[in-house]
């Protein structure tokens, strides 16, 4: 049972990654999400960025597994997720970004059309509901995202607030 707010908004974050829907995250998940976001930009799997981007998804996928998996069955249940993310993000939110960067780096390559290191706040959006946001929500967040103002959103930006959405303090 989830028993504080804390918990409750992390459970919440597990249907983000549960992109089948099936009540748990595995690889396929993750393969998923790469998938996605290949498919809205129109980039090959087989290409250069599509090859980074599902590498990414595997890396984020062997991290989280090695931090919420507890029974070693290759499939994480909410239980292991809020667990995993309680017991052992809340206090290092910098872990779950660092093992989150490669995908989100390669996702942001993928989304970049001008190839100049930083997705526009428009192309975030895309890249975060071709992920499973609502598109209201998703273009709220890319907004959020441009810290600075210059219509753009680059890898400092996406990890840091990637770290606080998911490993929020209680």
């Amino acid at each position: 049972m989830v028993s504080t707010e804390y918990e409750r908004r992390i459970a919440a974050r597990f249907a983000g990654f549960d992109q089948d829907g099936n009540g748990y995250i595995d690889r396929a998940d993750f393969s998923a999400a790469a998938k996605a976001v290949l498919t809205e930009f129109g980039t090959a799997a087989r290409s250069e960025q599509g090859q980074a981007l599902y590498a990414g998804a595997e890396a984020f996928w062997q991290g989280m597994a090695g931090i919420a998996d507890r029974d070693g069955d290759q499939r994480i249940t909410r239980e292991e997720f809020v667990g995993g993310a309680v017991k052992r993000l809340r206090d290092n939110p910098e872990r779950f970004a660092e093992i989150a960067r490669p995908f989100l780096h390669a996702a942001l390559a993928v989304a970049d059309g001008d190839r100049d290191g930083a997705a526009t706040v428009a192309e975030t959006a895309r890249a975060l509901t071709a992920l499973g946001a609502p598109e209201e929500v998703a273009r709220a967040a890319a907004a959020a995202l441009d810290a600075d103002g210059d219509g753009k959103v680059g890898e400092s930006e996406i990890v840091s607030a990637f770290a606080r959405y998911f490993t929020v303090p209680e």
